[in-house]
């Protein structure tokens, strides 16, 4: 069966290499003006003929995995749009896709999705909380159960109130996080006591960092992650999400429910994975709730807990619009969510920083003004080092963390002059958009400045910025992870200088989030 296959597969590339003259691109429109047509709307292309990788899903699945893409499917997209141009449809295994790359095109697909935004849904994940009878957070929802949750979770995590009150636990993390380093560098280090530096692989301090950051939010109260003997079971719920996301990618393409019921190992793995991580959430989601639950009579959570804000879950509690399973649902969601999805950018930053020396002191000069006129107000302090919201937008324009935002549109679009039906999965593909010269100047030089409105007389349009996704179903979660890497910068910057061993490009690998393959070894240097 696998022989065969493979042969289709040879004979496949073969034909797809005639038909559609593999290595020549097709002429890119205008990144930065209107979408050209062809005519009228009698010249608007069918949707079979947007080009394609190849019309067979399992022989493309076979493909997929005989070259590696699995791992380097930030890569396989960024050659394609090279190959085919700027629009091209994908059909792997069970998966069918249309993927697009120009602001434009990206434009025309969210401006046509209503009050309801679909998008699809990741099945592994959903099957694994239908067999364990858990309930769904909006993640996993669309239409309106989708939309009755998420204006609530909006309340506690997305306004501007809301940043308000959990700034204060974050930036009493980012500082207790260089605390940490300051003494490691001081205790390992080399050099001049008091100036001492220490070169280090900082990925797994980094996971720590936003695991303590995300639960002291969550939860309203810290973990311990930062003592001598951190928790192992907080460590096997970091074990247990990178599981998850390696394991999640295969599933996508393969008919997953098949593989539960002959109880293939990728499928247990998943599961596993899932329950681990469904557990630890749960246990620490019971503490609080008896914690919480021990004010009752006492006013208001917060007053009853000495004026502190008692996190997203005392919110959602306290105020009892949503159930008990559907705060569980979402916290556990935001929970999983938040770990590698700030940990893995700081450690691009870092290496970022750490090769840019002069970004890396301009930024620094910006904090330690704006630091000096806040009194002491992270909020204020950020506000005044607009830099640092650049260097964030520069790190996920380069390595976006998920490498597509996608949608289903509730009606028929015309992309590229080619027809799109209602309901088809339409891929942004933010890797190859981030490196591309038809979008953006300079592609591959690191420039926070960049993002300044009125730099050189020059505005960055919309629809580049798209690492958060956009509009009514961004990220839920978006201002927890851009104020809590903003502000571990911040500290940083005013304490280290940042250097690295070698300024050579970082090999990236895929699996529901990109990554480095190796990371990267950064000097931390007390100033």
């Amino acid at each position: 069966f696998i022989n065969c296959l493979l042969l289709s597969v040879h004979q496949s590339d073969r034909a797809h290499s005639r038909i559609t003259g593999w290595g020549g691109r097709r002429e890119i429109s205008d990144a930065h003006g209107p979408q050209q047509k062809r005519g009228a709307r009698a010249w608007v292309q069918s949707f079979e003929e947007i080009p394609h990788t190849g019309k067979y899903g399992w022989v493309n699945l076979m493909k997929f995995w005989r070259q590696g893409y699995f791992r380097q499917l930030h890569k396989h997209m960024e050659g394609t749009f090279n190959a085919l141009g700027p629009i091209y449809r994908e059909h792997v295994g069970t998966q069918k896709t249309v993927n697009i790359i120009l602001p434009s095109d990206i434009a025309e697909l969210f401006q046509s999705e209503g009050r309801l935004p679909q998008r699809m849904t990741l099945k592994p994940w959903a099957t694994h909380r239908e067999i364990r009878q858990h309930s769904k957070g909006i993640f996993l929802k669309n239409g309106e159960e989708w939309r009755s949750d998420r204006v609530l979770l909006n309340k506690e995590v997305l306004m501007s109130s809301a940043v308000q009150r959990f700034i204060p636990l974050l930036d009493e993390v980012a500082r207790d996080f260089c605390k940490m380093l300051q003494k490691k560098v001081e205790r390992e280090g080399i050099g001049q006591k008091g100036k001492r530096s220490l070169t280090v692989d900082p990925s797994p301090d980094l996971f720590r960092f936003a695991l303590e950051a995300i639960c002291n939010v969550l939860y309203g109260e810290r973990i311990g992650l930062f003592s001598s003997s951190p928790s192992l079971e907080s460590q096997k719920f970091i074990w247990a999400v990178e599981q998850m996301l390696a394991t999640t990618p295969p599933l996508l393409y393969l008919p997953h429910q098949l593989l539960l019921h002959i109880g293939a190992s990728l499928w247990t793995q998943h599961a596993t994975a899932w329950d681990n991580i469904f557990s630890h959430a749960d246990a620490r989601i019971q503490k609080c709730y008896r914690r919480l639950s021990s004010f009752q009579g006492q006013g208001s959570k917060a007053e009853a807990a000495g004026g502190q804000y008692p996190g997203v879950l005392g919110q959602l509690m306290e105020k009892g619009q949503l159930s008990l399973d559907l705060i569980k649902a979402n916290i556990t969601e935001l929970m999983a969510g938040g770990v590698d999805t700030t940990a893995v950018p700081l450690q691009f930053a870092f290496f970022e920083l750490g090769r840019n020396p002069e970004v890396q002191e301009k930024v620094r000069q910006q904090v330690r003004t704006s630091w000096a006129l806040a009194d002491g107000d992270p909020l204020v302090a950020l506000q005044g080092a607009p830099l640092l919201r650049g260097i964030i937008k520069e790190v996920l324009r380069l390595y976006p963390v998920g490498i597509t935002v996608n949608r289903m549109p509730v009606k028929d679009i015309i992309l590229q002059n080619y027809r799109v039906p209602a309901g088809t999965t339409v891929s942004v593909c933010l890797y190859p958009m981030g490196r591309s010269s038809d979008v953006f100047d300079d592609p591959m030089r690191f420039d926070p400045g960049r993002w300044s409105s009125g730099k050189g007389g020059q505005r960055i349009s919309g629809f580049r910025s798209l690492a958060f996704g956009f509009g009514a179903r961004q990220c839920v979660g978006r201002r927890i992870a851009e104020n809590e890497m903003q502000l571990l910068l911040m500290h940083i910057l005013l304490n280290f200088n940042i250097s690295v061993l070698s300024t050579e490009d970082i090999k990236t690998t895929h699996t529901l989030i990109l990554q480095p393959e190796t990371p990267p070894k950064i000097t931390f240097s007390k100033l």
